[in-house]
C-alpha cells in the first residue's frame, strides 16, 4: 500500500537532501557565489525587475548541481566499480552545471552591458 502524502515529511526530505548536498564543496562553493550575488543585488542601481530576475537566475546553477549530485550518488549506488557509461553520465551532468553557470553568467553580463554598468 502506498504511503499516504504528507507535506511535513516530504519538506523534511527535502531539507535532508539540503544537507546531503551541502557536504559537497562544489554546491557549497556555489552557495557562496549565490549569498555574494545576492547582497551586490541590493548595491548595483537597476530597476526592482532586473533585481528579480537576476537573482531567479542565481538559483539556476544550486538546481543543476542538485541534480548533478543526485545522478552521481545513483550511480555511486549502482556499482563502485569504474564503468565508462558510468562515467559518461557523471561528465555530461556536470556539464549541465557547467552550461547553467555559463547561462547565468550571460545573463548577468547582459544586464549590465543593458543598463550601462560594464
Amino acid at each position: 500500500m502506498k504511503p499516504k502524502y504528507s507535506l511535513k515529511k516530504n519538506f523534511l526530505y527535502a531539507i535532508d537532501g539540503f544537507f546531503v548536498l551541502f557536504k559537497e564543496i562544489a554546491f557549497r562553493i556555489e552557495v557562496g557565489f549565490f549569498l555574494v550575488f545576492s547582497i551586490f543585488l541590493f548595491i548595483v542601481d537597476i530597476p526592482l525587475w532586473g533585481k528579480v530576475f537576476l537573482f531567479a537566475s542565481l538559483f539556476i546553477p544550486l538546481i543543476a548541481e542538485s541534480f548533478n549530485t543526485a545522478i552521481e550518488k545513483t550511480v555511486d549506488l549502482a556499482s563502485l566499480e569504474y564503468h565508462l557509461l558510468a562515467k559518461y553520465a557523471k561528465d555530461i551532468a556536470a556539464f549541465g552545471v557547467l552550461l547553467s553557470v555559463v547561462f547565468t553568467a550571460i545573463v548577468w553580463v547582459g544586464f549590465f552591458i543593458y543598463f550601462g554598468i560594464l
